[in-house]
């Protein structure tokens, strides 16, 4: 007998949201997780609320919505209302139950900026990797670092003189501007819809755009993230970048630090050697048209060592962070403005990559 397609609306519901998500579902591991990072940050989120006034969202369900963004590669935050609306699995995660009432996007996103101008990305992040679970997959002693162009939120037609000089070119909301033989740099040109944003250009052959660059510090042993952030775009920002991430972390021995050939400048050597490191770093051979190679920092002392192959063979792995972060959580093209918030967003980001491989890490059914 052919069934009735016609469907009669439930007036109650007997079946609780912790049953309609199956036992060996990645998202539980993911979920306990979260949860015992969170409980380790209350302290952090009460400083960022009063004690008067209507209630707000509640922190822990902020951050596991955002959670869910980068995991599921939701674009926007009224997507991300939309599919919570009907999504079970998004509610439970979340922490809503079946009758709860959505958030508003622009509630919903007023309260997120809240938390990444507390800061609270990065400690999320230091919570998620202190977890007993976790730390035990964690290298002490071997890491990797790199950097990657996040493209601004900002159209290069923004990208105007500071002076305000070429703010008569054209009318209306999305006028015509003529670049031609016009010289713009980073000394007297901004934009005007993200100031901190800067014009940057990945190779010789490339477009200048205006960029932010992504940094992220991983260990060797299993490829999680140990730290991470957003400068500024410029030529020195990866090696700079890289020196601070080094310097969050405890000086307890020498560690190694492997890096492709854009690390390769002898100052930076210098300073790795400084602070006890050993720089593992890719020896560009390209020759120039002299005929003499190009002259690098790193010598036989570090690449006559077995550990120095295994280095360049493991760093690679960061990419696998980096294309993670741009397709899926949307870092291809921010849509943030600002240097704070684009390192918040994507320090999250980072954090939400440690936490979709944990089930897979730790033999957890996929």
């Amino acid at each position: 007998m052919r069934g009735d397609d016609r469907r009669s609306g439930e007036l109650f519901s007997y079946v609780d949201l912790e049953a309609r998500v199956r036992d060996d579902h990645p998202l539980r591991l993911v979920r306990e997780m979260a949860n015992a990072a969170l409980k380790d940050l209350s302290r952090d989120f009460s400083r960022l609320y009063t004690n008067f006034g209507r209630p707000g969202i509640p922190p822990e369900r902020l951050l596991r919505a955002m959670l869910l963004q980068a995991f599921y590669g939701i674009r926007s935050e009224r997507q991300l209302m939309e599919r919570m609306e009907f999504d079970l699995l998004f509610r439970w995660f979340v922490g809503l139950g079946v009758d709860d009432a959505v958030w508003d996007h622009s509630s919903f996103t007023k309260n997120r900026d809240r938390l990444l101008e507390g800061e609270i990305a990065a400690k999320f992040l230091r919570a998620v990797l202190a977890q007993p679970k976790v730390k035990r997959l964690l290298s002490s002693d071997h890491f990797s670092v790199d950097g990657t162009l996040i493209e601004a939120w900002a159209s290069i037609k923004s990208f105007r003189r500071k002076d305000g000089s070429d703010d008569d070119q054209g009318s209306g909301r999305n006028a015509e501007r003529n670049f031609h033989k016009e010289k713009r740099s980073n000394e007297t040109h901004e934009s005007t819809t993200d100031p901190e944003a800067r014009l940057y250009r990945k190779g010789k052959s490339q477009p200048a755009k205006l960029y932010y660059i992504g940094h992220a510090l991983m260990e060797n042993r299993h490829g999680l993230v140990v730290a991470g952030g957003v400068t500024q775009a410029s030529g020195t920002a990866e090696r700079e970048a890289a020196l601070a991430l080094l310097g969050r972390r405890r000086k307890r021995r020498r560690i190694t630090l492997g890096a492709d050939k854009a690390y390769d400048v002898a100052q930076f050597v210098a300073d790795l050697r400084a602070r006890g490191v050993t720089p593992h770093i890719a020896v560009d051979g390209h020759v120039r048209k002299t005929g003499n190679p190009r002259a690098t920092a790193i010598d036989r002392r570090t690449t006559r060592h077995a550990g120095y192959v295994v280095s360049q063979r493991c760093r690679k792995r960061i990419e696998e962070v980096f294309g993670w972060v741009k397709s899926s959580a949307g870092f291809a093209k921010v849509k943030l403005r600002g240097q704070v918030r684009v390192d918040a967003a994507f320090t999250m980001a980072l954090a939400a990559y440690n936490l979709i491989r944990m089930p897979k890490l730790l033999g957890a059914p996929a």
